[in-house]
């Protein structure tokens, strides 16, 4: 049947358990597997399955031995056929003409913040998922309960993408931030330091229950600013999920998305099923003021990249013109827009 990676296989599995949004125990087990068996040589890992030394290893157990068994047996292993198999369709209905026409997601993040994996495995999860671009935009210093980036540490993570990229093969991995918006509509990241990433995304991720006069002059500051290309799940609601659930933040809509207007800062339609963050109205709202969207998987692991099938759909139902959706850009035009 050909030859089958076995760590691949481990890693292939943790996506399509993801993608479902299994429960993070299951993911964590063939995630945890993958990384103990990624230094050893495939003749090792051959050794020890022979040997029986497998089950013995930290980070394995009877699911993940069984995997690497049937992978080293150049077969499919069996769990994987079937999640193959369970998830051949679209995870939302409609928008499958909208969902074909994107081309890259400007939200994701990776073990440097709150994100479950490397870099390099969500590149090359995005990759292998058909994306022309991927913006890594893993938190800022401020919002420490995400392990936000400091200065240095992005610093640090830019030389690391730069270097990654020289490695990847026809996708591009886009540098980016999600910096929090301060009480007073700042930035939490030094403006040099802005200037020099590619995507910039601005979210507010706290006092989400401030007054809706305070909140609005503090949303349109952040979209004014010079830097801000998109503004992130602008109302902070959680509609279902192990979080619970949490009220919108109220604002001046329209006031915040005529500034997203004016100065060509998207919209987000963040992908996330607990999110659906704007609601449909709200949508509807920022498409009748001109604004730009971006439909964002704000993924968090490599399986949460397919969460465009969600963005796609609520988009395409609202009637969004897909040549305002900046994510359905080739990757020259967008760039052209992110340097405005």
């Amino acid at each position: 049947m050909g030859h089958v990676d076995p760590v691949e296989a481990l890693r292939e599995t943790a996506f399509w358990l993801e993608r479902e949004r299994a429960s993070s125990y299951r993911v964590e087990a063939f995630r945890k597997a993958a990384a103990a068996l990624s230094d050893l040589s495939p003749e090792e890992v051959a050794e020890r399955a022979g040997s029986g030394a497998l089950a013995r290893m930290k980070g394995l157990g009877p699911r993940t031995v069984t995997v690497v068994e049937q992978a080293l047996a150049d077969e499919v292993p069996a769990y994987l056929a079937d999640l193959r198999e369970r998830n051949t369709e679209s995870l939302a209905e409609g928008g499958g003409e909208l969902r074909a026409l994107l081309r890259g997601d400007l939200h994701s993040h990776s073990d440097w913040s709150d994100g479950g994996s490397p870099i390099e495995e969500m590149a090359r999860a995005a990759a292998w998922r058909g994306r022309e671009y991927q913006a890594l935009t893993d938190h800022s210093p401020r919002l420490t309960i995400a392990n936000g980036l400091s200065r240095e540490r992005l610093e640090v993570q830019l030389e690391v993408v730069d270097e990654l990229n020289d490695r990847l093969d026809g996708m591009t991995l886009l540098t980016g931030i999600e910096v929090d918006i301060h009480l007073d509509g700042t930035l939490d990241q030094d403006d040099d330091l802005l200037g020099r990433l590619d995507v910039v995304v601005a979210s507010v991720h706290s006092k989400l229950a401030m007054d809706a006069p305070s909140m609005t002059r503090r949303m349109v500051a952040a979209v004014s600013n010079p830097h801000t290309d998109v503004l992130g799940h602008c109302t902070g609601r959680l509609v279902e999920g192990g979080r619970g659930t949490r009220r919108q933040s109220q604002f001046d809509a329209e006031q915040v998305f005529r500034a997203c207007a004016d100065h060509q800062v998207a919209v987000e339609i963040n992908s996330r099923p607990e999110r659906q963050d704007p609601p449909d109205e709200l949508i509807d709202l920022a498409n009748e003021l001109g604004c730009l969207f971006a439909i964002n998987t704000d993924a968090h692991a490599p399986g949460q990249l397919d969460f465009l099938d969600h963005g796609a759909a609520r988009a395409a139902a609202r009637g969004i013109d897909p040549d305002r959706i900046v994510t359905t850009w080739p990757l020259e035009r967008l760039r052209t827009w992110l340097t405005r």
